[in-house]
Parts: structure tokens; sequence; C-alpha cells
């Protein structure tokens, strides 16, 4: 396998074993690289604001409720640092060394906010102190996604890359899924008060458990062969870094657009609807965390289906249907969630998730077939970090800000339509790629 790139492999309608343990090492570290993300997110709108924010929280809500989604798009700004590090690393000493670095890092900085000391026990260090450890998780995530991205489709038969790419991609909503069905359990089994003393911390400990369930799978993924051959044919004096910014400037703006749509939906899906129904529409917390659980099973499904279909359809067809989708529904989705509903309301973002799917399934492979080998993983990360700072960085808080601005919530609707247009421009300028050899 190692001498044989992806490029070069037949066309298989199997999967081999080590095909196998691709698939899983990548859809494993990023669901839990993403849950820990998720949690911080969720967490942000359910218990952050009164516990780090206490001041603040209790003479004005919902300014604390702004600035407590705000620490959310603090950690995207190091995105970018996360993804050059990671970037110039991976493309010298490989993917899966990189991949077991971050999901380490990740999941240390998530554990240590569950033991973190609130407002009341330590003052203004406690704020401080959740941001950088917030600093320290966009970091490491700056560099996942390139590294299990490029590790899943250079591992890929040729034509079966998309579906291949879709593995590291789905692992978001499954993360999202572990995260909300967590937070659902727990609010379910015990009161609020005992959730806001205690209860809140558990999610983060937990993820102790996942990082070593993902560290040993990771460890047992073999490193990609297109990298392999890289090293093989590199020269000692190549410089990616230099000559991604030289020669793929174009690339990386592009990679960074096309993301903005998908990426301030998704953060909406992830940290403010669920927040939204039950601060302002008064709906059970439970309740609403159950159906945000339910309706990520359609961000799963369609995720993998969008990245299969892009095997057939092309790249860049299924991305501009996936955004079309997204544009049109942005809007009257938000009058099925002001009823109040919770059936509505689940519909609501069921329906989401299908432009969701379709604009995110075949990211990993679009993005691959776009740089050349040997500046691929530093092309891909910092594209993505720039994408996921202009798109979902503060999304939440624009929301917020929207909403309280306005009195209008279809006017967040606007705002992702916008987003998704954006995108869907962007994507349309990228000649399709599909098939492309993956050595060049």
């Amino acid at each position: 396998m190692a001498s044989q790139t992806a490029a070069s492999a037949p066309a298989t309608t199997g999967v081999t074993r080590e095909e196998r343990r691709v698939l899983a090492g990548t859809l494993v570290g990023t669901s839990i690289e993403w849950y820990d993300f998720f949690i911080y997110a969720q967490a942000a709108g359910l218990v952050l604001a009164p516990l780090f924010l206490a001041p603040l929280a209790q003479t004005d809500p919902a300014i604390a409720q702004v600035l407590s989604f705000a620490t959310i798009g603090i950690s995207f700004l190091f995105r970018p640092l996360g993804a050059i590090v990671a970037g110039y690393l991976g493309d010298r000493l490989g993917r899966k060394k990189m991949l077991v670095l971050t999901l380490i890092m990740m999941g240390v900085s998530t554990a240590l906010i569950g033991v973190l000391p609130t407002y009341a026990a330590i003052g203004v260090a406690a704020p401080v102190l959740l941001i950088l450890l917030r600093v320290l998780q966009g970091f490491s995530a700056g560099g996942e996604w390139g590294g299990a991205a490029l590790l899943s489709v250079e591992h890929a038969p040729a034509n079966r890359r998309g579906y291949f790419g879709a593995y590291p991609q789905i692992g978001v909503p499954v993360g999202m899924i572990l995260a909300t069905a967590t937070l659902w359990i727990l609010t379910s089994s015990m009161s609020a008060e005992a959730f806001l003393a205690w209860g809140w911390r558990v999610p983060f400990l937990f993820s102790i458990v996942l990082i070593v369930v993902g560290y040993v799978i990771r460890r047992a993924v073999e490193e990609s062969p297109v990298f392999e051959d890289l090293l093989r044919r590199r020269k000692e004096s190549s410089a990616p870094l230099g000559q991604l910014f030289r020669k793929n400037w174009r690339q990386v703006v592009l990679t960074a657009l096309v993301f903005i749509g998908n990426n301030a939906a998704g953060y909406l899906l992830i940290a403010f609807f669920a927040t939204y129904t039950v601060t302002v529409l008064g709906l059970e917390r439970p309740t609403v965390l159950l159906a945000t659980t339910l309706a990520s099973f359609g961000w799963l499904g369609f995720t993998l289906w969008g990245g299969r279909l892009s095997d057939t359809l092309g790249r860049v067809r299924t991305f501009q249907l996936g955004y079309l989708l997204l544009a049109i529904w942005a809007v009257p989705m938000w009058f099925l969630i002001d009823t109040g509903n919770i059936v509505w309301y689940f519909v609501a973002l069921f329906v989401m998730t299908l432009g969701l799917g379709l604009s995110y399934g075949p990211q990993a492979a679009l993005y691959a077939e776009m740089f050349p080998a040997n500046v691929r993983y530093s092309g891909v990360s910092i594209g993505y970090a720039l994408g996921a700072i202009l798109g979902g960085a503060f999304a939440p808080m624009i929301a917020e800000a929207l909403l309280r601005s306005t009195g209008a919530s279809w006017t967040i609707g606007a705002y992702i339509a916008v987003a998704a247009l954006v995108s869907l421009v962007a994507v349309s300028f990228i000649k399709e790629p599909k098939g492309i050899d993956l050595r060049a």
C-alpha cells in the first residue's frame, strides 16, 4: 500500500482492511475533536455567562450572553496559526503524527475547562483562564481537519475520493450528536441547579475517555501513501509555505470563501438554535436538546451522501446544489421555529441539514484536489481556518446581536442566506478538479 499512490490505485468496489482503519481513524478522531469543540459551544449558550461573567450576567444578562458567544469566536482567531504550524510540520513529518498531536492538545484543553474554577472562586482570573484554554482549543483545531481530510482522501481510489473524504466530515455531526446527547442526558437526569453547580463539568471531563480511544485508533493507521511518495521525491531545499503563498494564494482564498456559508449555518445549529428556543420561546431544555440531536442525524446522513454524490455529479456541482438549498431555506425555517412547536423546530433543522450536508460532504476531496502535494496540508488547513473565522467564528454572536437589535428572528436567516450565496459564487469560480493526480 505504501508504494502505491491513491491516484494510481485501481478502481474498486470494496474497502481494504487498511482503508477501513483510515476511515475509522479519521472519523473517530474528528468526532472527538468536534465533540470537545461543540461541548464548549453549547455550554457557552447554556451556563458559561452566569458562571464566568457573573457580575455582568447579574446587571445585563443580554450583553453577558453576547460576550459568552464571543468566546467561541476567540478560538477561531488562532486557528490559522495552528493551521500554519500543523500544515508546515504535516507537509514534512506526515499527516499521522500531526493528527495524534492535535487530538491530544484538544483533549487536554477541554478536560482542563472541566476543572476550571468559576468567577465566584477566583474572580477575573476565571474568564482569563477560560479564554487561554479556548485559544489552545482553536490552535489544535486549526491543524486537525487538514490532516484527517488528507489522510482519508490520499488513501482513496481516485473514483471514490468524495466518499472517503466524507468520513472526516461526518465527524462534525457525530461530534455534535455526542455533545447534544450528553447534555440531554445530564439536563434530563438532574435539576437545573445541580447542572449549573457541577453537572456542566461532566461533558468536558468525559472527553478524557474519548481521547484515549481516539489515540489508540489513530496510532494504528498507516501514513498516507501520497505523503510517503512525496518524501521520496522531495528536495531538501523545498519550502512549502513560501510556495503556497507565492503560487497558490488564489486557491487559499477560494477555499476560505467556499467554507463561509456552511460554517456560519453550522455554528448556528451547534450553538445558537437550542439557546434561542429555550430562552426566547420558552421550550424545555431537555426536549430541545433531544430534537437538536435527532436533527443532527440528518446532517450526518446528508454529509456522507454529499461526498458520495460528488464522485458522480462532481465536487463543484454538489457544492452549488447544497448552497442553493441552504440559501432558499434560511429564512422560511425561522417561521417554523417561531411557532414554538418542537416538531416544527425539528423539521426546520432537519431540512437545513440537507443543504449543510451537500455543502460539506465533498469538501475534503475538493480541497485536496485543489493543491499540489507538497503544500496540500498547509493549503487546505489555512484555507479551512480562514473560512472558519469568516463564517462561524462570530456567527452566534452576530445572530444574538441581530435578534437584540431588530427583534426579528428571520433577519438571522437572511444573514445565513447571504453567507451561503457568497460561498455559492466562490465555488462557481473553481474548475472541477475531480479525478486529478494527487501526486502532482
